[in-house]
């Protein structure tokens, strides 16, 4: 099982996919406790990240077609937003 804690923002970390059948726990701020599984969190995953590449102008691979800027670009989420009750979404 992963733990996984909301922060005062209302997200969680999460940078990958988890694997599927894993459950996981999550605690938000309000002391509330709910059990996903893996292929809940990666849907709940995949939709922030599109919601990001549509604010950020990015196509469906996460590519800019702007001319390239130097230094380090990741097209990525570290964030996902949580809220009790999204087991049953």
């Amino acid at each position: 099982m992963i733990n996984l804690q909301q922060d005062a923002d209302g997200n969680i970390r999460m940078s990958r996919h988890f694997p599927a059948n894993t459950p996981i726990s999550i605690t938000f701020t309000d002391g509330s406790q709910e059990v996903l599984l893996g292929h809940r969190m990666n849907e709940i995953y995949d939709a922030a990240l599109a919601v990001y590449r549509e604010r950020n102008h990015l196509d469906a691979k996460g590519y800019t077609r702007n001319p390239v800027k130097t230094g380090h670009q990741r097209n990525a989420i570290e964030f996902v937003p949580v809220h009790p009750g999204m087991a049953k979404e």
